[in-house]
């Protein structure tokens, strides 16, 4: 791949701003990646990049995890992440990358304007913030905001927090890896950037550890969501000019 350390460099931004945002390195790494590599080949390096991310979260953030939140959230993610990569097959990825470029604009907006949005921790809700982050993680390649939206109205600690969501999100990434193998998304001649992400995974996860411990998490977050406006006005440029 040309430009092979530039993509170094911004595959280890996201995994930091990932950790850090509580979002999941994919909310910035499949836009990022798009620049390099087509959109079905992102969806398929992306699946096994974070699965090799969530590993290293677990190890990183080894504070227990919410198994109530593992079963109503985490296995209606599992089959949901399975129905929307079965159905990316079969959506033109010029539309799938304008989905996404939508996605993030729209959700970062919303949580910039409306700072107080909270979403009341009941199991109804973990229920459908598992099928709405699974669905959108296995059609659009990531749905780690949602799911960590969700994950806050429980008022989790943040090594609790981050480690139920790095279990869940395994289950997801485990998943749909599988479906987009066999939807042929992953490609021999990608697989030589999976040691090098294996590596990216636990540099971007140990600074974004080191960062949470010096700096307001909500602080940063308003960063976050304005970097996540940017990639989605940068991705819709770059989707249009497909269409």
């Amino acid at each position: 791949m040309e430009y092979l350390v530039y993509f170094i460099l911004l595959a280890l931004l996201a995994e930091i701003l990932g950790t850090v945002g509580g979002f999941g390195s994919s909310l910035f790494f499949v836009p990022i990646a798009g620049y390099f590599l087509d959109f079905h080949s992102v969806l398929g390096v992306t699946a096994l990049f974070h699965v090799l991310s969530n590993i290293t979260k677990i190890g990183f953030f080894r504070g227990g995890v919410d198994r109530k939140l593992i079963i109503t959230l985490g296995i209606p993610a599992v089959i949901f992440v399975v129905i929307g990569s079965y159905w990316s097959r079969f959506i033109d990825s010029k539309w799938l990358e304008l989905a996404l470029s939508l996605f993030l604009i729209i959700l970062s907006l919303f949580f910039l304007l409306f700072k107080d949005t909270v979403i009341k921790p009941t199991t109804p809700n973990s229920i459908l913030g598992g099928i709405s982050s699974g669905f959108v993680a296995g059609i659009i390649g990531t749905g780690g905001a949602i799911r960590g939206m969700t994950l806050a109205a429980f008022n989790l600690k943040m090594q609790v927090f981050i480690a139920t969501s790095a279990v869940i999100d395994l289950a997801i990434d485990s998943s749909r890896t599988i479906v987009y193998g066999l939807n042929g998304y992953i490609h021999r001649d990608d697989l030589y950037l999976i040691p090098i992400l294996f590596v990216v995974s636990i540099i971007g996860t140990y600074i974004g550890r080191q960062i949470l411990t010096k700096i307001s998490e909500a602080q940063f977050k308003n960063i976050v969501l304005v970097l996540i406006f940017i990639t989605g006005i940068i991705t819709a440029f770059s989707a249009f000019q497909k269409i």
